[in-house]
């Protein structure tokens, strides 16, 4: 499985605010790395998240819930879930921008949890 970096979700940000507009800042650095690294997470030898969905899932709602960026946390936790998807041999291209903007709004606005994400990324990708 291929991971992104804390580089590559600044570099995502970066990319939606020049093709969106927003600012550019990143307002806690902490809640970045916490992304990327709850994907690992284990309890009793147990991987919290096995699916790749899963894991897309928690990236996605890290970012989103937990505002890293001054701007765009929506737009950036979805963009990067469909890269960590696509860089996982998961097609994402057949899904439709305005489906990607509900569904970032939902994640927002009705706190959706893990599998409710998972389960929408896996409904939706590819596989």
């Amino acid at each position: 499985m291929k991971n992104l970096t804390v580089q590559d979700l600044d570099l995502i940000h970066i990319q939606i605010i020049d093709a969106s507009g927003g600012s550019y800042d990143t307002r806690d650095l902490g809640r970045l790395e916490s992304a990327i690294s709850s994907i690992g997470q284990e309890a009793f030898g147990e991987k919290l998240y096995p699916t790749i969905f899963e894991k897309a899932a928690v990236i996605c709602k890290g970012i989103i819930a937990d505002h890293p960026f001054v701007d765009g946390n929506k737009r950036t936790g979805i963009m990067s879930a469909l890269v960590f998807l696509n860089l996982n041999k998961i097609e994402t291209k057949n899904i439709q921008d305005e489906a990607l903007e509900d569904f970032a709004v939902r994640i927002a606005v009705q706190n959706l949890e893990i599998p409710e994400i998972a389960k929408w990324f896996k409904n939706n990708c590819k596989h």
